[in-house]
């Protein structure tokens, strides 16, 4: 007969950390960051399938009212994204859930694990309705350099981050880690996801297109929790950890970042359309760049950049978007159909 085992002290909820704490991290509560529990309950108001919006005007729009360039744009960014939010999925799930140690943290970052998969069959769902050649539109990422560029720098971020034995009392190890994070929340998701839809919302805002329009909509709900999540994680991070990080190395994470941003602009809009164009999504790149900056408590990496898109905020139906970032969600809707003007 087995001996009953010894119990255990009691866990202080103050003794919680980011990462490379010492407490069980199966205590839910009391919380430490109770601020990341909002997160997860304000997630859970966003709850939608790509099922519930229509795309028989999409069907529609795509093969008769649609230019050879609006085709261009829109099949490369529905490309771009597939891969994107499966990147995303993996960075949140294998290189980042596991490295945190208080569990209200990991429970947020599991739902987003399943917002990034709910994203990739949203892209999905678009692709397969419209008839579109899903072994050619998948396999973009790879053959197209340009779009190519986006993702092995996401993933050359991701690389050593990601491994199980990868360190983070070690404070260069450490140091990598918080890069790492702070790239895929300000960045990837804070400007790439932010500013990637914007070619597709530019078309509906001529009407066209906007089944694909109302799925984008949700995602970018999703995505700025994600963003202010990840900030807010950095912040913490940094703050515990009393870890500065090297202006130079965060100075070259923007320099990339728009240079790949640049080049994928001028692909995907090698054409203009109807009131958009790559130097258009370029400066509207920096602007929310030097949002993202702050935000972080960094210096902005392109000062004097000017709003190009005007009409963004308001079209991605984020007009409480400074309550997203404090966690303070009042105009949250669950399923349905959203209104559009």
């Amino acid at each position: 007969m087995n001996a009953i085992p010894k119990s255990l002290a009691p866990i202080n909820a103050a003794d919680k950390r980011i990462v490379n704490a010492k407490t069980d991290i199966n205590q839910l509560a009391p919380f430490k960051y109770p601020w990341a529990w909002e997160f997860f309950l304000n997630a859970n108001r966003n709850h939608w399938t790509p099922l519930e919006i229509s795309m028989a005007q999409d069907v529609h729009d795509y093969h008769h009212k649609l230019t050879a360039a609006e085709r261009h744009v829109f099949e490369n960014v529905l490309a771009y994204l597939t891969t994107s939010d499966i990147l995303a999925m993996r960075n949140i799930g294998l290189a980042v859930m596991e490295k945190m140690t208080a569990p209200e943290l990991q429970i947020y970052q599991a739902r987003q694990v399943y917002e990034e998969a709910l994203h990739t069959w949203a892209y999905q769902h678009c692709i397969e309705t419209l008839g579109l050649d899903q072994q050619e539109i998948y396999n973009r990422y790879r053959v197209i350099p340009q779009i190519y560029g986006k993702i092995a720098l996401a993933n050359r971020r991701l690389e050593r981050v990601m491994r199980a034995d990868f360190d983070l009392a070690d404070r260069d190890n450490l140091h990598e880690f918080a890069l790492s994070y702070l790239f895929f929340a300000g960045i990837f998701e804070g400007c790439w996801f932010y500013n990637g839809f914007s070619p597709i919302f530019a078309l509906q805002r001529r009407g066209l297109m906007k089944g694909t329009a109302e799925q984008l909509q949700y995602i970018m709900r999703d995505e700025v929790l994600h963003c202010a999540f990840g900030i807010r994680v950095v912040r913490t991070l940094l703050q515990e950890e009393q870890l500065q990080l090297d202006p130079a190395a965060v100075s070259r994470l923007w320099e990339e970042a728009e240079a790949a941003e640049s080049a994928y602009a001028h692909y995907v809009l090698r054409e203009p359309i109807l009131g958009y164009n790559a130097g258009v999504h370029i400066a509207q790149f920096r602007f929310i760049a030097n949002r993202r900056a702050r935000q972080l408590g960094l210096p902005e990496p392109f000062p004097g950049a000017e709003i190009s898109l005007t009409w963004l905020d308001e079209q991605a139906n984020l007009r409480k978007e400074k309550n997203f970032f404090e966690t303070r969600v009042t105009e949250y809707q669950t399923g349905g159909a959203l209104a559009w003007d």
